[in-house]
């Protein structure tokens, strides 16, 4: 007999650790498949176990809860848990999610657990305008991180030197195992930082992650092409590399 499935995504381990002990208490059958720190690594996690659950922070560094759960689309029950009822209460209206206030309540999750009893096995409610709710919410929710200072420059070694790129001259950026690739207009260095702390730091009005390896600068970008099994490949201004976009990440591109 198969077990339902979760992933918990929370930038805070205490939080995180918190959430899997009272799921355990009041829930034992549920498997808690993973954990993420932030809305990216929540995808990416999502994509390789495939949870029938996602328990999802609003505020979180990088892609934000609300911007995970529409790169997730409908394909699981998604909770949000959020320390501002005021967003998570726009989506619930919409009979589409429920949502957590922190500090989470025993008795308030003990009625999300069933609910979520109740709904496995259905498909993810498909309110009419859930992802409008979702668009509104992620708009909010930057127009409060307004005032955060993004990554302007890039430290990179070359030799016994360092150099200093501004971020506005990256094309973008490839994972290669802890480090990353970083293409900018001359030239090509591997820095020791992974594509996720990177990701973190860049300003998402400017930089977007397209595949669970790829972050590009938008400004770079001439065309998306859409292809098969809802991928696309992105071509770059004044550049010949076509850089793949996965399917979690071609919401980017839908609105534009």
């Amino acid at each position: 007999m198969n077990h339902p499935s979760a992933l918990i995504a929370d930038d805070e381990p205490l939080l995180r650790e918190h959430l899997r002990a009272q799921l355990a208490r009041l829930w034992p059958a549920l498997d808690i498949v993973a954990e993420a720190r932030n809305g990216a690594e929540a995808i990416e996690l999502f994509d390789q176990h495939q949870p029938a659950i996602v328990f999802l922070d609003v505020h979180m560094p990088g892609l934000n809860g609300i911007e995970a759960a529409r790169a997730l689309g409908r394909r699981a029950q998604i909770v949000f848990i959020t320390a501002y009822e005021q967003y998570a209460v726009q989506a619930f209206e919409q009979g589409a999610i429920d949502y957590l206030v922190k500090p989470v309540d025993p008795a308030r999750l003990a009625d999300t657990v069933q609910r979520l009893q109740e709904r496995l096995g259905r498909a993810p409610d498909a309110g009419m305008s859930f992802d409008s709710v979702l668009e509104r919410m992620a708009n909010e929710l930057r127009q409060r991180a307004g005032t955060r200072t993004w990554l302007q420059w890039i430290k990179a070694s070359v030799g016994s030197r360092v150099r200093l790129i501004a971020v506005e001259q990256v094309a973008f950026m490839r994972a290669d195992g802890k480090y990353t690739s970083v293409v900018w207009d001359e030239g090509e260095v591997l820095i020791r930082k992974s594509i996720r702390e990177l990701g973190d730091e860049l300003d998402p009005d400017r930089f977007v992650q397209i595949h669970r390896s790829v972050i590009v600068n938008l400004h770079y970008v001439s065309e998306v092409v859409r292809g098969v099994n809802e991928t696309a490949d992105v071509h770059l201004r004044g550049r010949a590399e076509v850089l793949p976009v996965s399917r979690s990440y071609l919401h980017h591109f839908r609105q534009m």
